[in-house]
């Protein structure tokens, strides 16, 4: 029967089961008295990388930002590149004008940097200017003089035709009047009879009356048709005469107004003297002067709506007239101060119109929209010019049109700014301003998974985002990360009003680092996880009371965060308790084991033990996974169900084929199961079918397998070990519980204290377990028995009891067929 084990007992001291960190290795009485640090902690490589992205020039080397998702990454980021000062050529300033040879295609203005809105004062007091002094000047006597001059001799040779044309009628009884045609009083030829002007119309009707006989009325009409076709000729030559007028009132007004208008535009090309710049101040001096009849009004005439004086004001009616003075404006969207630093935008809402500008609409009374220049709207990549803007990546990948319009910007390195065409539903606009050359760095922040399906899909990801920055979420634990933690601590506390920590209660945020980071030589680098634990426990010492804050205030406040969130973990365990989940911690089974799952729940991880069964028969099925005959088994765990028939064969069939038919089950779990972790216990229940040998039901286990046998190391150790603690103590600890886990998790092991003191108080146990043999002598008390020189293992070891049992169920196989 059962022998002694031949492995003698692996359980852990409690000094094992927890890294402690000594308060005496902090330098500080508090972290009031540490120096106070900012930024991520523990970040060397990603900085470089960042530095060297934020510095090179070169096309392309835009900046992809991996890691410490969850933190806020994108103020971090802003404030690093704000402390590197890097070096980088600042943007010019930029403004739209209006193209006056093609007002669909604004003109783009480029001045250096500090300019732009000078320039735009500069022109719009210009036109000011202009408004007020060329009404001034037109209506001055020298120039009222020449214009008189002008319309006088104009009007005498009007007046020398129409009196030669008068008279020469006159001669044959005819005169020249005006006829009135609705509200329009035109020029017409009369028939002059008996001293009264007759319309020419009412001759027939005097025929008729006997007034006149029919020869004098045809002579009539004759000699009207023909003055009518002398008249003809004569007013067009008044017409003429007028277009001569307005042309010779046109050159004098411009000459009058070019002197002020030349002062204006010669001012303004000494000021700014780039070349695009001075032929845009002379479309200017063109237009103004072939379109000087809106500056002809005084400003201060009354506009319609205007309160008469001591009436009331009347409301103005929009019209769909815009401001004539509008086509002179200037629509500055980058303008900065001389002493401006490269900007670093942080875009948190990434749409196409916030960030590549668009074209406002401008509706009048009837609800007519139009756009001109003065409607054009920057977005935040024409205000990082020079510098750096950062956004999400998800966002920009999510937002309609965005990455498109990216990527183009980015392999040309120009913004043309357009709305959103598919937005509009009654059609784009037909504005196509000037491309704007563009020097902006990106910054996308994302993490791994979007980095790996950006590159692997999105042939040009590659070639504008040359520069990964990953952010490690754990570094090494040194005495450095001790005085950066304190440092943390320090400013966090004084920017949020917190109270100072004591070297005790840095200590113990130090050690919950560690247990985050999951090794004991690591520590997190996750600080905003440490700053929500810090601020709790400054919260628990202000309500007790005291000052500063403690181990023993942040151990309430861990546990006062567990108790907010361990409401699921609570109920399973009474229903372990209760036996509604068949979970044993006392007493034996044959083919049956304890495993131990995680679970989260709203981002808390605890274990949660569940029942794992075996059962084999004679057959040719091999092993059946009865979580994927049920849909209900992940790759993960499906892989691990092979291993173990590959440790089987490994094992047990190089001298017999492997005859069975066995089956391996998670009892009363009713949602997926995914991972390996459980393998080594499926291994457990398996043999323990075999062989026949009953496993202790007051040891749960956790570990998966490869095929040579050994135990590896699983994730969220200390969760699974706490899960069956507690579990046990529910139950009553009986001194021989504990639980079985892989030799490599030791050193992740920070369990908590209530558990350490059980164990040294011997009444809770923990294994560590390197292979498959060391762990089935510990369920079953059995040794697990290896082979001889003849290959066989001993009759009353536990693989030799299994090798047994598999060669008689492959001889009855054999003697079946």
């Amino acid at each position: 029967m059962a022998t002694k084990p031949a492995i003698r007992s692996t359980e852990l001291p409690p000094e094992k089961l927890r890294w402690r960190c000594d308060p005496a290795r902090i330098p500080y009485d508090t972290t009031a008295q540490a120096e106070p640090i900012e930024g991520p902690v523990g970040q060397d490589r990603a900085l470089r990388a960042l530095r060297m992205g934020i510095e090179l020039a070169a096309p392309g080397y835009n900046i992809f930002v991996c890691g410490l998702s969850g933190t806020s990454r994108g103020g971090m980021i802003q404030k690093l590149i704000e402390q590197l000062q890097p070096r980088s050529e600042p943007g010019p300033d930029r403004c739209y004008v209006n193209n006056f040879k093609n007002p669909d295609r604004p003109r783009l203005l480029t001045l250096p940097r500090g300019q732009a809105d000078s320039f735009k004062k500069d022109v719009q007091s210009g036109i000011d200017f202009l408004r007020r002094r060329i009404p001034q000047v037109f209506e001055g006597e020298p120039f009222q003089r020449q214009k008189g001059r002008i319309v006088d001799r104009y009007t005498l040779r009007e007046k020398e035709l129409m009196d030669d044309f008068t008279r020469r009628i006159a001669r044959e009884q005819f005169a020249l009047g005006h006829m009135q045609v609705g509200a329009v009083a035109l020029p017409e030829i009369f028939p002059v009879l008996d001293g009264q002007m007759v319309p020419i119309e009412d001759i027939p009707k005097l025929v008729q009356e006997g007034k006149l006989e029919n020869i004098a009325a045809e002579e009539l009409e004759r000699k009207y048709e023909q003055f009518r076709q002398e008249f003809t000729v004569v007013y067009r030559k008044t017409l003429t005469l007028s277009r001569e007028l307005a042309s010779e009132l046109s050159y004098l007004e411009q000459e009058a107004a070019s002197v002020l208008v030349d002062g204006f535009i010669e001012e303004l090309k000494e000021k700014y003297t780039a070349t695009h710049v001075a032929e845009y101040l002379e479309e200017v001096r063109h237009n103004i002067l072939d379109n000087l009849d809106p500056f002809k009004e005084r400003e201060d005439e009354e506009e319609p709506g205007a309160a008469p004086p001591g009436g009331e004001i009347l409301p103005k009616m929009s019209t769909p007239e815009r401001d004539p003075f509008r086509v002179y404006g200037v629509n500055v969207l980058l303008g900065h101060n001389e002493q401006d630093a490269s900007p670093v935008i942080f875009e948190t809402t990434p749409t196409h119109a916030n960030l590549f500008g668009t074209i406002q609409r401008s509706y009048d009374s009837r609800g007519v929209w139009s756009s001109d220049f003065m409607d054009l709207r920057a977005g935040s990549m024409l205000r990082a010019d020079g510098g750096f803007l950062i956004m999400y990546a998800l966002d920009a990948l999510t937002e309609m049109g965005v990455w498109r319009t990216l990527k183009r910007t980015l392999n040309h390195a120009k913004l043309e700014i357009q709305p959103m065409e598919m937005l509009f539903p009654f059609g784009a606009s037909a504005l196509k301003p000037e491309p704007i050359d563009l020097t902006v760095k990106i910054i996308l922040i994302g993490d791994r998974n979007l980095y790996e399906i950006f590159y692997a899909h999105e042939e040009e990801f590659k070639k504008i985002f040359k520069v990964r920055v990953e952010f490690d979420e754990e570094m090494e634990m040194n005495d450095d990360v001790i005085r950066q933690y304190s440092g943390r601590l320090h400013k966090l506390c004084e920017d949020e009003g917190l109270c100072p920590f004591d070297r005790t209660a840095v200590a113990g945020m130090i050690e919950y680092g560690v247990r985050l980071a999951g090794r004991r030589n690591k520590v997190t680098s996750r600080f905003v996880d440490l700053a929500d634990l810090a601020r709790e426990a400054c919260y628990v010492a202000r309500q007790a009371g005291e000052t500063p804050v403690t181990a023993a205030h942040l151990r309430i406040a861990r546990e006062a965060r567990t108790e907010r969130h361990n409401l699921i973990e609570t109920k399973i365990r009474e229903m372990i308790a209760e036996g509604t989940l068949l979970i044993d911690t006392e007493g034996t089974q044959t083919g049956q084991v304890n495993g131990l799952s995680l679970m989260e729940i709203g981002g808390y991880l605890f274990g949660k033990p569940v029942r794992i069964t075996a059962s084999a028969a004679l057959g040719k099925s091999g092993l059946i996974n009865i979580e994927r005959e049920a849909n209900l088994s992940g790759q993960l765990h499906d892989k691990g169900m092979q291993i173990i028939a590959g440790y089987l064969r490994s094992q047990f069939a190089q001298d017999k084929p492997l005859s069975l038919a066995a089956s391996i089950c998670f009892e009363q779990s009713y949602s997926g199961v995914d991972g390996d972790s459980a393998s080594s216990t499926e291994i457990y229940a398996l043999l323990s079918a075999l062989s026949g040998l009953p496993i202790r039901q007051d040891i749960a286990v956790t570990g998966s397998v490869n095929q040579q046998g050994v135990i590896q190391p699983i994730g969220g150790v200390n969760e699974k070990v706490e899960g069956f603690y507690d579990v046990c103590r529910v139950r009553g600890l009986t001194g021989t519980q504990g639980v079985l886990i892989p030799a490599e998790n030791v050193e992740d092991l920070m369990l908590r204290e209530d558990l350490i003191a059980a164990v040294a108080e011997g009444m809770f146990h923990v294994h560590p377990v390197a292979h498959v043999e060391g762990g089935i002598e510990i369920l079953t008390g059995v040794e697990a028995g290896s082979r001889d020189g003849r290959g066989q293992f001993p009759r009353d070891a536990v693989f030799g009891r299994v090798d047994e049992r598999l060669r008689k169920m492959a001889d009855t196989l054999k003697q079946f067929e």
